[in-house]
């Protein structure tokens, strides 16, 4: 494989670095906007806990904030409930702007990989049957094999732009679309709370019952 690499010339290596960068976005995007984190499940249903006891503090608004995405943007219209439905929408409305634009963090980056990285195989292609047509040029067509060689050389930085550019840009879609589908989700949670402070919905948070172990679902 590193033959192969080593064989495409010096424009292999902005691509061979190209691939890393992408994978380490991808990794570092996958870990940070996994669903659990962004929008956890169970967070309105421990908020609406809190507003019932009466343990809505500054101190729980803290913790709030900094558990998750999702929390940050409730926080932000809670901190707000007590001026009116419309300015705790406002608030909330610019949180979520500040986090969906840290949700979309490296996203451009990773695209303009995608889109790149063909281009730099598709140059070092070219650039390779230029330097194969000097030296035939230079030697004479004596040996055909000469030019074939240099040419299969040649289309390696393609191979290897496209080999960097498909999963890439798979990765970045799918990443576009995972965080509309979590502001969809966190838009929801977010006017559910909106209701609940302004009591326009009632709210039964129940936990489901567990099934107990050994037994399995009643007929």
């Amino acid at each position: 494989m590193w033959e192969l690499i080593k064989s495409g010339g010096w424009l292999m290596l902005p691509i061979l670095l190209a691939s890393m960068l992408a994978l380490a976005i991808s990794l570092e995007r996958a870990w940070t906007l996994r669903s659990s984190r962004v929008a956890p499940p169970d967070l309105l249903a421990r908020v609406w806990q809190w507003i019932r006891n009466g343990q809505l503090d500054a101190g729980k608004l803290k913790e709030l904030r900094s558990d998750s995405p999702l929390g940050e943007i409730l926080a932000a219209g809670l901190l707000n409930s007590k001026h009116g439905r419309e300015i705790m929408k406002e608030s909330i409305e610019e949180a979520a702007s500040h986090v969906i634009h840290d949700m979309e963090k490296y996203l451009t980056l990773l695209g303009t990989l995608a889109m790149i990285s063909p281009l730099l195989g598709l140059l070092g292609t070219v650039v390779g049957i230029i330097e194969a047509f000097m030296t035939v040029t230079a030697g004479g067509i004596n040996d055909p094999a000469m030019l074939a060689g240099g040419i299969s050389k040649a289309l390696i930085t393609t191979a290897g732009g496209m080999v960097v550019a498909i999963p890439t840009m798979i990765m970045h879609r799918w990443f576009q679309r995972h965080i509309v589908t979590m502001t969809v989700e966190m838009e929801q949670q977010a006017i559910k709370l909106v209701d609940i402070v302004h009591g326009d919905r009632e709210v039964d948070f129940q936990p489901r019952p567990e099934t107990p172990k050994g037994k399995g679902k009643a007929a």
